[in-house]
């Protein structure tokens, strides 16, 4: 057992910084909730960026385990960063995108606009997908800290 632990050491490091990333959500979002919201467990978006914590902690991981001057910590650190860009950026903006959408339908059926007949006017869109800088950076320090941790145990 303790072979498999060390051998997937990077593979348990992510999968732990991904939950205690996702476990700690209700707690930073009090400040603006005033309240435990427990379904920001398995929401996406938020303080902090579990996908971030996720890859950095693997990144570090594997950068630990098999060196930093090695071929997997360097498609790990690429891939990281690609992460990290996508979250505080595309998935940002998108999320941003179905505010402003949700706000124009809002409006265009108050004015009685258009038909709101059809059923892609019903379908519920997540506002909530990516990450302000912070919430990344926050989530990769995380990750990195979890790595560690699991390193030295």
């Amino acid at each position: 057992m303790r072979k498999m632990f060390s051998s997937m050491y990077p593979f348990w490091s992510f999968v732990l910084a991904v939950l205690v990333a996702q476990a700690i959500k209700p707690f930073f979002a009090i400040k603006n909730q005033k309240r435990i919201n427990w379904r920001l467990v398995v929401a996406s978006g938020g303080m902090p960026s579990s996908h971030t914590s996720g890859v950095f902690s693997l990144c570090l991981a594997v950068g630990l385990q098999d060196s930093f001057d090695s071929t997997s910590f360097a498609i790990c650190l690429g891939l990281g960063l690609i992460v990290a860009y996508d979250a505080a950026n595309v998935r940002y903006y998108a999320g941003k995108n179905i505010q402003l959408t949700k706000s124009i339908l809002q409006d265009l059926r108050m004015q009685n606009e258009i038909s709101m007949d059809e059923p892609i006017y019903e379908e519920p869109l997540k506002e909530v997908l990516g990450h302000k800088w912070s919430e990344v950076v926050v989530g990769a320090l995380l990750g990195m800290l979890v790595a560690l941790i699991l390193y030295f145990i």
